[in-house]
């Protein structure tokens, strides 16, 4: 079994910032890729960043300059920083990750975690 376990979520005044941790756990052989996506109330889940194996990263334009994704490969967390936070940037966060145990390889997503920028 696998499992992601997302922290560092809370309630913060526009302009802050927080800090988001993923840790993965369990069957693990290797992890590849890993992400954050996000879903506002009434909206649909949708992509905010993600980085590969090899530490390459992408964004979504809303978070470009605001957000930085990283990962600590010796410790199977991927982490979100945010700064400059806006109202529009709350929701539940979630991590997910593409992780081979043994010989299969799945998409695995975390419980979420919920992000509150008060304006």
């Amino acid at each position: 079994q696998v499992q992601l376990v997302e922290s560092g979520g809370g309630l913060v005044q526009a302009g802050g910032s927080l800090r988001l941790s993923c840790a993965a756990s369990g069957s693990i052989f290797s992890i590849n890729d890993m992400g954050w996506y996000r879903q506002a109330p009434g909206k649909q889940r949708e992509w905010v960043a993600d980085i590969s194996s090899g530490s390459s990263t992408n964004y979504a334009d809303s978070v470009k300059e605001r957000f930085t994704i990283s990962r600590d490969n010796a410790k199977n967390t991927v982490y979100l920083q945010m700064n400059s936070l806006k109202s529009e940037d709350t929701g539940v966060y979630y991590c997910s990750a593409r992780i081979r145990s043994g010989l299969k390889q799945f998409r695995y997503w975390g419980q979420g975690t919920q992000v509150t920028v008060s304006s």
